[in-house]
């Protein structure tokens, strides 16, 4: 019994609720540049003494959302519309390549900003990026990597932040996924970001599911999730389902919960255009 420890009382963690309200952000949307996804999120606000659903015009300012898929779903893609579209507004955007080297992704970051109609160079300085992909401290010591990016925050004012993928973070040691999920996930709140975390979905998992690599580890533990999946229609009553030919490629999209804020709750259609910018279309059942 040489190393028992008499419980401590942490005070400073006990908060009446007034004084955790006076410190809580008012929550607003934040336009993603991304078609048709802007529109999918509420709150509620009284107006002439009744409840009343008001558009919040983009996801919630500071909320931190996991997105996954399996490969091929356009994941990647939607956070880079959403790094290009913010940055082209004057904000700054730490984006963490945990999979491809900075240098690649600044290319597709210029050119998903063509496909967008924006001149990159105009905004391109306004995106920071922290190569994990190159540097192995950064993915192997997740201090290190929050050390990084608060130090970025410092020095650019940054307001959001987007790490591809989150799942390159606990490669090879899945156990650990929930802890390393949650340390990310308490520092981009501390910092006040408004994040996303594409996370990689194994193929064995049902596709519209938000079960992704490490379990349950995500979407347990951020804000909200929005899934990607695809289908190759294969069968006529795929086909008649989906309204799609044979042999055709359907994208869908769902978000599966948003804590801070109200949601649509349907499977919607999605396309991913020639140009590779992601569109959010209506749901399953209305007109194609």
């Amino acid at each position: 019994m040489e190393n028992y420890q008499e419980p401590q009382v942490l005070k400073e963690s006990i908060y009446v609720g007034g004084e955790a309200l006076k410190k809580a952000p008012e929550i607003v949307g934040v336009p993603t540049g991304i078609e048709g996804l802007d529109d999918l999120f509420f709150t509620i606000k009284q107006i002439d003494g009744k409840l009343k659903q008001v558009p919040l015009g983009g996801i919630p300012k500071y909320s931190v959302f996991n997105i996954t898929g399996v490969s091929d779903t356009g994941k990647s893609l939607m956070v880079e519309q959403f790094a290009v579209y913010r940055a082209r507004q004057g904000d700054k955007v730490a984006f963490i390549t945990v999979e491809t080297p900075a240098n690649f992704v600044a290319a597709s970051l210029k050119y998903r900003a063509m496909a967008m109609g924006y001149d990159f160079s105009e905004f391109e300085d306004n995106i920071i990026l922290i190569d994990a992909a190159s540097h192995w401290k950064l993915r192997e010591n997740i201090p290190d990597l929050l050390a990084t990016l608060a130090y970025a925050i410092k020095e650019y004012k940054i307001d959001y932040t987007i790490i591809d993928s989150v799942t390159g973070l606990f490669e090879n040691k899945e156990m650990m996924a929930r802890s390393i999920v949650r340390r990310i996930f308490n520092f981009l709140k501390k910092w006040y970001q408004t994040a996303l975390l594409v996370s990689q979905k194994r193929s064995g998992h049902e596709d519209l599911s938000a079960e992704a690599a490490g379990g349950y580890a995500v979407g347990h533990i951020v804000d909200g999730t929005m899934v990607l999946a695809k289908e190759l229609i294969m069968s006529q009553y795929a086909a008649r389902i989906y309204k799609a030919q044979l042999g055709e490629l359907v994208r869908f999209f769902r978000i599966d919960g948003c804590r801070m804020s109200g949601h649509d709750t349907k499977t919607h259609f999605m396309e991913i255009t020639e140009t590779g910018l992601v569109r959010i279309k209506e749901p399953i059942g209305g007109k194609r």
